[in-house]
């Protein structure tokens, strides 16, 4: 199984702090992840900085903000679960073919629409503490981080069988006209 080309964290792009942001969103498990973007949407435009939805192309991803809206609530919770679980399914391979931004504008979309036409949180749902904790560690760092961070976990998530091109310090030889 491959997930999306990018999944590596940008060491260079990214400070210690929002790599370990990045890492311990990783080690959660996948409805704790679920839960924990849904909680990072519910505060974009107070303490958490929405990444601009204008720099997304909504055309290219008519099935995920389109097809997607016209599921039942059970399989719009599976197809999320096989994103970040980077399972290879039709949504899966669709989203993972997206840029971060778009990536990033899914999620939008289904978060605005979350307990409308996409499911919602389950009512009983109780996060626990590491949750919170990474929501408020989102929230202390500079707005350039927050995109920063939350690039890399959407660009982590979806299934592409495309594959980074390796750098010259990977393969030891300079690129030739």
């Amino acid at each position: 199984m491959t997930a999306s080309y990018n999944q590596t964290i940008s060491h260079q792009a990214q400070s210690q702090k929002t790599q370990n942001l990045v890492e311990r969103f990783n080690a959660l498990d996948t409805d704790a992840k679920l839960a924990w973007l849904y909680f990072v949407y519910e505060k974009m435009g107070e303490t958490i900085t929405p990444a601009a939805p204008s720099a997304a192309e909504p055309e290219l991803a008519p099935m995920l903000v389109g097809d997607y809206l016209q599921l039942s609530d059970e399989e719009q919770l599976e197809i999320m679960r096989d994103i970040i679980n980077c399972t290879d399914t039709v949504y899966s391979r669709a989203y993972g073919a997206l840029k971060e931004n778009n990536q990033l504008f899914v999620w939008y979309v289904w978060a605005e629409a979350m307990g409308d036409t996409v499911v919602g949180m389950p009512d009983n749902y109780e996060s626990d503490e590491t949750i919170h904790d990474l929501l408020a560690q989102i929230e202390e760092i500079e707005f350039e981080a927050q995109i920063s961070v939350l690039r890399t976990i959407a660009g982590q998530m979806g299934y592409s069988d495309v594959k980074p091109i390796a750098t010259q310090a990977e393969t030891g030889k300079t690129a030739s006209l």
